[in-house]
């Protein structure tokens, strides 16, 4: 495996268009209806790439996955009881590996960069949200240490809920 992560620039965006669509046709096709047409998108990536938070996997030279690591708290994280003070902690948002390049340790992988980063830059926290019915991730999360804390709402993706997790350092 010759995995590499490096900052996302703008011209990367159409790939990881790519990659989230083809996850969200995956997780439908799978009744996880977690991502859709309205998410992710390109505004939210560019906005990303603009604040230097969005990273990406590459194994040799594609692209393979993704992630964001903020330190910007969403305005609905701010209903979550937190296991830790709302001083620097760093978010993870829009971790995806396309499908075909899933089951290989990759979402591991930038999860270790994530947690690694956050070690590094003195985040008291990692903090996060998965989809209340994406049982594989509550899983891949919860078996890294992190606590699930409560409900919030993207009324845009889903009716159902997305559970807040958090693992102090």
């Amino acid at each position: 495996m010759t995995l590499h992560i490096r900052k996302a620039t703008t011209t990367d965006i159409e790939s990881l268009l790519i990659i989230t669509k083809a996850c969200a046709k995956h997780m439908i096709a799978n009744a996880i209806f977690q991502w859709n047409e309205n998410y992710p998108n390109k505004t939210a990536f560019e906005n990303d790439v603009d604040r230097n938070e969005l990273y990406v996997l590459l194994d040799v030279h594609e692209i393979v996955g993704c992630l964001v690591v903020s330190s910007l708290m969403d305005e609905e994280y701010k209903t979550i009881d937190w296991l830790s003070p709302d001083d620097k902690n760093l978010y993870i948002h829009r971790l995806a590996v396309h499908p075909k390049h899933q089951g290989k340790g990759y979402a591991q992988h930038l999860m270790n960069f994530a947690e690694s980063f956050a070690i590094e830059n003195n985040y008291r926290s990692i903090r996060l949200d998965t989809f209340s019915k994406n049982h594989r991730n509550q899983k891949f999360y919860e078996l890294r240490g992190y606590k699930k804390l409560g409900n919030i709402y993207f009324p845009k993706q889903s009716v159902y809920p997305f559970y807040c997790y958090e693992r102090v350092l």
